[in-house]
């Protein structure tokens, strides 16, 4: 894959995480009942905090989420569609969950395919892989005054490294980056869609965690 294919992968793969995270965001805000400018503010949060960490570490300056008017528009959208209509998005607890760990999966490849690009050793590409994949759902969280999903008792952090893995794993034996890329993006999102579903969690002292959602049966 050539330096223009891989940019634009990432950008495609940036722009749809951004729209699912927003949507994630948006629909957190209607929940606790913010009005509208509250909704848009925390799905732009939501949908552009992981991105803007990453770009400024690996020094991509100013960071695509401020520089190209497409993140603002994709991020606005999302928060007007769900004010708007909450009720064709939403259905319950778990869709929000479910566009989280979307997003999730689209942010931790991208942004470690990003970081590979920019020059990163493996083991740092795939940890800003993951920083990119979380930053978000935790800048949501906290807006909410919410413990954070990624330090709760269930796989969310190890996914988007898991995802991350593949990436890096991909690249170094130079195999095709769209395909290592969507394999990364499926692992990660299983592994959190899973964690959703069956109530896996890593161990924690103290006991047994209640997982963030009861298992399906």
């Amino acid at each position: 894959m050539g330096e223009h294919e891989a940019a634009t992968l990432v950008l495609v793969l940036d722009l749809a995480g951004t729209f699912v995270f927003a949507l994630s965001g948006a629909l957190a805000g209607v929940k606790t009942r913010l009005d509208l400018f509250g909704v848009l503010v925390l799905s732009f949060a939501a949908g552009n905090a992981g991105g803007i960490a990453r770009d400024v570490l690996i020094g991509a300056t100013p960071p695509g989420a401020v520089s190209d008017w497409r993140y603002l528009v994709v991020s606005l959208l999302a928060g007007i569609v769900t004010f708007w209509s909450p009720s064709n998005i939403d259905r319950g607890r778990v869709p929000v969950l479910v566009f989280d760990a979307a997003g999730l999966a689209l942010f931790a490849v991208a942004g470690t395919q990003k970081a590979l690009a920019f020059g990163l050793n493996p083991v740092m590409a795939a940890g800003l892989g993951m920083l990119t994949g979380i930053g978000g759902g935790m800048t949501r969280d906290v807006l909410l005054s919410e413990i954070p999903t990624v330090l709760r008792a269930d796989l969310y952090a190890v996914a988007a490294l898991a995802g991350a893995g593949v990436v890096v794993v991909g690249a170094t034996l130079h195999l095709p980056a769209a395909g290592t890329t969507l394999t990364g993006a499926a692992v990660c999102f299983g592994l959190r869609y899973g964690a959703i579903r069956r109530g896996w969690h890593l161990p924690i002292s103290g006991g047994t965690p209640k997982p963030s959602e009861p298992p399906e049966p």
